[in-house]
């Protein structure tokens, strides 16, 4: 039982050791090519206000290990994804800002179109 008890406290000071080099986090980036390079993308972790994010812009939020959710919009869509950290995992994002169909059709006429938010789970 001691034994049990001993590799126990040296695993979990592992951890604290592993969660001290490498934090539980996320990290948004929002570097696409495919993004339409304009206007912002504002973050949410959790429900709480990150920051905005141009075009060429990354955060990264640290995070207790367990479940979370982003929601990331443009002021007019919004894209929610949900995720689990484990202890000392990180986990990256691409956010985009993209164009549809219709955009380049509108642009001219009203000076603006609609704008999509997609989120991609980067491995």
């Amino acid at each position: 039982m001691p034994v049990a008890t001993l590799e126990r406290v040296v695993d979990d000071d592992a951890a604290r050791a592993l969660d001290q080099l490498f934090p539980t986090s996320v990290t948004i980036t929002r570097t696409s090519e495919d993004d339409f390079k304009s206007r912002q993308l504002v973050v949410w972790v959790d429900g709480q206000w990150m920051g905005e994010l141009l075009w060429g812009d990354s955060m990264l939020c640290e995070l207790p290990p367990g479940p979370h959710t982003l929601r990331v919009h443009n002021t007019l869509v919004w894209k929610t994804e949900r995720f689990v950290l484990a202890p000392g995992e990180q986990i990256f994002y691409e956010a985009v800002n993209r164009p549809a169909a219709s955009t380049y059709f509108l642009l001219p006429i009203f000076g603006i179109g609609p704008l999509y938010v997609t989120l991609r789970r980067m491995a």
